[in-house]
This record gives C-alpha cells, sequence and structure tokens, in this order.
C-alpha cells in the first residue's frame, strides 16, 4: 500500500466519526445561536443576533477528528468568535481574548446558561476596560 492509500483509507476509516463531530459541534453552535437569541428571557427575542460560520481558517480538510468547529458570532455591536470542539461526552470551547468553557452536556438549559455566562463575561470585559480607561483620564 502506498503512502496515498494509506491517507486515503485512513480518511474513509474515519468518516462516520468525524461526520458525527461535525454534527454535534454544529448543532450546539446553532443551539447556542437561539440561546442568544432568547437570553432577554421568554417571548423577548433579540433581533440583532446572528451567527456566521468560519471556513477560512480551515487548513485540512476533511476536518480530523478533535477539530474545532468556529463561528462568528454577532451580538449586536459586539463580534465573538466562538470555537468548539467534542471533549468525551461533551465539548469544550474558546471565545474571545483567551476565554474559555467546558460543557459536560448540552441540555437546553445548560446552552442557555452557557449563552447567559459569555455574554455576562464580555459585558464585565467591556465595563472594565471603560473603568481602567477613564481612571487614567
Amino acid at each position: 500500500m502506498t503512502d496515498f492509500d494509506t491517507l486515503q483509507h485512513a480518511i474513509i476509516a474515519t468518516t462516520q466519526q468525524r461526520q458525527a463531530e461535525t454534527v454535534a459541534c454544529e448543532t450546539l453552535l446553532s443551539a447556542l445561536y437561539f440561546a442568544f437569541r432568547h437570553a432577554n428571557g421568554a417571548g423577548q427575542p433579540l433581533n440583532n443576533v446572528s451567527m456566521e460560520p468560519l471556513t477560512q481558517s480551515v487548513r485540512l480538510r476533511p476536518l480530523p477528528l478533535g477539530s474545532w468547529h468556529a463561528v462568528w458570532f454577532r451580538l449586536g455591536i459586539c463580534e465573538v468568535l466562538l470555537r468548539v470542539r467534542r471533549d468525551g461526552g461533551g465539548f469544550v470551547g474558546e471565545y474571545g481574548e483567551g476565554l474559555n468553557f467546558k460543557l459536560p452536556n448540552s441540555s437546553d438549559r445548560e446552552v442557555q446558561a452557557l449563552a447567559r455566562q459569555i455574554l455576562r463575561v464580555l459585558a464585565d470585559q467591556y465595563q472594565t476596560e471603560y473603568q481602567v480607561r477613564h481612571m487614567t483620564n
């Protein structure tokens, strides 16, 4: 078997696992989008939330197992890059400036809590920046 054949075989052997992982990560990102939209509570959707999948940073296709899946979330006038990947039965993620999270399960309640946590952390980050700038002036 040549090196080329070995590569093809390795990709084919993990196709179903990679597809399942991709679906799980994309489902979580979509659930976060809806959680951000409903962060104000039931019946009060936020219309200025959007999600744009990020494919430009992909350097290898198909994505190997354990790869990051990323989107830009537009939260009003704030845009945040959020990346997720599978971690055992759950997910780990990164967003903003070095911020991260671990989501052991992706129940609706957990995803909604994560969306609210991300909004609070981002708000704290901007408020701290604002306070620091005004204290030094």
